[in-house]
């Protein structure tokens, strides 16, 4: 395979892929900036907010604030994170309204438990799929940023505090050269040690949504993705679409972070009944841990032994 055919994950780290020439591309190329307010538009209908109300909102992948425009101009507060240094050079050089945060998404979200009102990311999502160092763990690596970006998220809608936003022992300015909205989030793990899509996951039936539009390899890569998600406490379903459907914006992957809840019957309780116990086999299947087939006798009461 050419090496104009190889995908970027596959080329380089992100850091290193997104230089100063490739960040260039991003505020001169108007074909670029024209599909990056499409799919951004996309994101935050599936964020499904509140009409009418400015939100805070987190661009994980921001990188020169291209998304992070359309979220301006839609009335929404935000905060940036990109781990590229040349693309936050380019925000800070068109004077993005949001702040950006240089940072590793691997590496956790460096923001207060219940902050954001909802998450978007465009196209950064499935580089968390690549190990780029020896050290890099890619279930790992996806666990952290999503069990990090669950704590980050609103359960209710419209409570979002938007001073102190960031751990301020995880933050420090780059220098008085450098504008106030634009800091350096240190390297620290918060956790435990071409197809298109847009993957939409919640906190809670009423609760904060995240929204990410990816370009996954394979089958593998969703997959590995969705357990991860469903560990940190996310939950929900896929479902495909072509790259005509939408407007000309490519396919679409939704997930709906709802736990499912059995309602209790009348005088008798639904929990460790058959539904429960199959559900939470289940469960424990997409999450990766090793669950015993089911058989005739799953969920059956045992008889006592004297």
């Amino acid at each position: 395979m050419s090496s104009s055919c190889r995908r970027p994950e596959h080329m380089a780290p992100p850091e290193m892929f997104y230089n100063e020439e490739e960040a260039k591309k991003y505020s001169q190329n108007s074909r670029m900036i024209e599909i990056q307010s499409q799919m951004s538009e996309r994101a935050v209908e599936l964020l499904n907010l509140p009409e009418d109300q400015s939100c805070f909102l987190l661009d994980v992948g921001c990188g020169s604030g291209l998304s992070g425009d359309y979220l301006s101009e839609e009335g929404h507060c935000w905060v940036g994170v990109d781990i590229s240094t040349a693309m936050l050079d380019v925000a800070l050089d068109r004077e993005v309204e949001g702040d950006v945060v240089l940072g590793d998404m691997g590496e956790g979200m460096p923001f207060r438990p219940g902050t954001f009102d909802g998450c978007i990311s465009i196209s950064a999502l499935q580089w968390l799929c690549n190990a780029d160092k020896k050290t890099h763990s890619p279930p790992k690596r996806l666990y952290t940023f999503f069990s990090t970006l669950y704590s980050s998220l609103v359960r209710s809608l419209g409570t979002s505090v938007q001073s102190n936003y960031y751990y301020s022992s995880l933050v420090r300015s780059l220098g008085t050269s450098v504008q106030s909205n634009y800091y350096y989030s240190l390297v620290r793990s918060l956790g435990t040690s071409v197809q298109s899509n847009y993957y939409s996951l919640g906190t809670s039936s009423r609760g904060a949504r995240a929204v990410f539009q990816l370009y996954p390899e394979n089958s593998e890569q969703l997959e590995l993705i969705t357990s991860q998600a469903m560990k940190a406490g996310f939950s929900g379903g896929m479902g495909l679409g072509s790259e005509t459907v939408d407007r000309g914006v490519p396919n679409q992957v939704q997930f709906t972070g709802q736990r499912s809840r059995f309602k209790n019957m009348k005088g008798k309780s639904a929990k460790k009944g058959k539904d429960w116990i199959l559900e939470k086999k289940e469960r424990r299947r997409r999450q990766g841990r090793e669950v015993r087939a089911d058989t005739k006798y799953t969920a059956r009461q045992r008889r006592p032994h004297f």
